[in-house]
């Protein structure tokens, strides 16, 4: 695992910014005209993706060639490819491909940099509205119209004070995860569906109290990580172990509501 002191993960993080920017601007010529969607999924499912998700990825995965030819990459479209340094970046090129699609604002570029352990550096960037989100170690930060302005996570110690997202009822799909999530939702003072990646970066700006999904992939969590934690929150499964290989998440903002809701999805954690 390499080591990377402060002047390093700044220069990842800027680099990171970068990454998200380059993909922003291919991004946006897509956006609100009417593309062709291809589903990816088998079956019944559907997981939609277009050329903007595929544009951007491949400007992303040739900057870092270009820049950081030793770096791995995980990127949700083109899949993983080993590095020789032990740095990983995580691509997921439009986090809320289905907001995306119908012209909705709850989508971004999602990037984080891996150092073999976990993500150190994560970036959301919604290019419509100019936002990039940012977290390390350094601190967590929204840059925007000029201005940087720092995170912080509220604190909300009871359920029934919080306000609980999920961006969609259906990715409960495992054992007693519905009815786990009902339960605690039907407890807090309002819960709201939709957001995507979005949702948690309200989460680190003190908007929002607890963000509880299911059904992820690595490339929809590592890159908000190290936002919320620079935040003040925290993320983890609903064990309360590492998060960093999606499956069953909890971002919360407050320690004490943290624990409320481990202890009420428990019987669902896997």
């Amino acid at each position: 695992m390499p080591t990377m002191d402060d002047r390093a993960i700044g220069e990842y993080a800027a680099f990171a910014c970068h990454l998200a920017d380059l993909a922003g601007r291919t991004i946006l010529p897509y956006f609100r005209v009417r593309l062709a969607v291809e589903n990816k999924a088998s079956g019944s499912g559907y997981d939609p993706v277009t050329l903007a998700d595929r544009a951007a990825e491949r400007a992303i995965r040739d900057e870092i060639h270009r820049v950081h030819p030793g770096h791995g990459i995980l990127g949700e479209e083109q899949g993983f490819a080993a590095g020789t340094d032990g740095l990983t970046w995580i691509i997921d090129p439009i986090d809320g491909t289905r907001a995306f699609i119908i012209g909705q604002l709850h989508w971004g570029v999602l990037i984080a940099l891996n150092d073999g352990a976990r993500p150190v550096i994560g970036v959301m960037h919604q290019p419509y509205t100019g936002e990039t989100f940012i977290g390390s170690r350094l601190g967590a930060e929204l840059r925007g119209r000029g201005l940087s302005n720092p995170l912080r996570v509220r604190e909300c110690r009871r359920l029934e004070d919080a306000i609980v997202c999920a961006t969609d009822p259906a990715m409960f799909s495992g054992p007693g995860e519905r009815e786990a999530f009902r339960q605690l939702a039907s407890k807090a003072r309002m819960r709201r569906y939709g957001g995507d990646c979005y949702s948690y970066c309200l989460l680190a700006s003190g908007f929002i109290d607890l963000v509880i999904e299911s059904s992820l992939q690595p490339y929809d969590i590592q890159p908000l990580i190290p936002i919320i934690e620079a935040a003040g929150g925290i993320v983890t499964s609903w064990s309360g172990g590492p998060p960093y290989d999606g499956g069953q998440i909890i971002a919360a903002g407050d320690r004490e509501l943290h624990k409320i809701a481990l202890a009420m999805l428990a019987s669902a954690a896997r």
